[in-house]
C-alpha cells in the first residue's frame, strides 16, 4: 500500500491532505529525515510532526469511559469518541466499540478496527466474563446470590432465561455482578426484577483484562501481552 493511502486510512487527512503534509515536510522517519509519497518506510518508522505513526489495521485499545458519554459515532450530547484523538475516528476500517456501555455506565470500553477480532470478544460462545460493580438504591434481600447463580431468572420481555451469574457482595448496598452474556441494560434490569435500582455501575473487567489505574477519560492501546490476557479468564 502507497504510503500516502497508508497515512490516509489511519484518519490523518484525505489522500490530497496528506499529499500536502508530504510537500510541506511534516513526514519523517525517525530520524527526522524528510519522506516522499513514493518512499516505502516500516509504518513503525514514519513520524507525523514528530509523533509516531499510529498503529495499522488490528488496533486495539481501552478507555475508561466515564458517566455522560454515548458509545456512538452521531449523538446529540457527548460521545466516547470525543475523548480519542480527533483522526482515530476517521481510520478506515472504522474503530469501532466493542460491545457497549450506557450513558450512566463508567468503566472499561474496547475498541478494535479488527472485525474478526471484534467477533471473538462479542460472540455468545466466547462467554467472556464481564465485571460489573454495582451501588444500589436499597439494601440487598439477601437471595440475590442464589437467583442470580440458578440460570432460571428470566427478564421481561426476554424469550429466554439468564445465564447463571456470579454475585459478589461487598455490603448491603454495593456488589459485583460477574456475566457472560451481554443483553440489554442487563445488570440494571436484573436488579430492578427483584425490586432494587441501580445507582451507580462500573465495569472493571473483561475476561482477564483490567481497567487498572486508568483514570476516566483516559485511553490507551492494548499490546499482544494485553490481549492474552483478555483471553485467558
Amino acid at each position: 500500500m502507497k504510503l500516502v493511502k497508508r497515512i490516509a486510512n489511519l484518519g490523518y487527512g484525505s489522500r490530497k491532505e496528506v499529499a500536502r503534509m508530504f510537500r510541506e515536510g511534516r513526514v519523517t522517519d525517525a530520524a527526522g529525515e524528510v519522506l516522499y509519497a513514493d518512499d516505502t518506510p516500516s509504518p513503525g518508522d514514519v513520524r507525523i510532526d514528530g509523533e509516531p505513526l499510529d498503529p495499522p489495521q488490528g488496533l486495539v485499545l481501552m478507555l475508561h469511559k466515564p458517566v455522560g458519554y454515548t458509545c456512538s459515532t452521531r449523538d446529540p450530547g457527548r460521545i466516547v469518541y470525543d475523548l480519542l484523538p480527533p483522526r482515530f475516528r476517521l481510520r478506515s476500517p472504522l474503530l469501532s466499540t466493542v460491545g457497549r456501555l450506557d450513558r450512566d455506565t463508567s468503566g472499561l470500553l474496547l475498541f478494535t478496527d479488527d472485525g474478526v477480532l471484534l467477533h471473538r470478544i462479542t460472540a455468545p460462545k466466547a462467554k467472556l466474563a464481564k465485571r460489573y460493580d454495582a451501588t444500589l438504591a436499597q439494601d440487598l434481600r439477601g437471595d440475590e446470590a442464589a437467583l442470580f447463580a440458578s440460570g432460571t431468572l428470566q427478564l421481561e420481555s426476554d424469550d429466554t432465561p439468564l445465564a447463571p451469574a456470579r454475585l459478589e457482595v461487598a455490603d448491603a448496598r454495593h456488589a459485583t455482578l460477574v456475566l457472560t452474556e451481554g443483553r440489554y441494560h442487563q445488570v440494571r434490569r436484573m436488579f430492578a426484577a427483584l425490586g432494587n435500582h441501580v445507582e451507580a455501575l462500573h465495569r472493571s473487567q473483561v475476561g482477564g483484562l483490567a481497567l487498572g489505574d486508568l483514570a476516566p477519560g483516559q485511553w490507551r492501546p492494548l499490546a499482544e501481552a494485553d490481549l492474552d490476557a483478555l483471553f485467558a479468564s
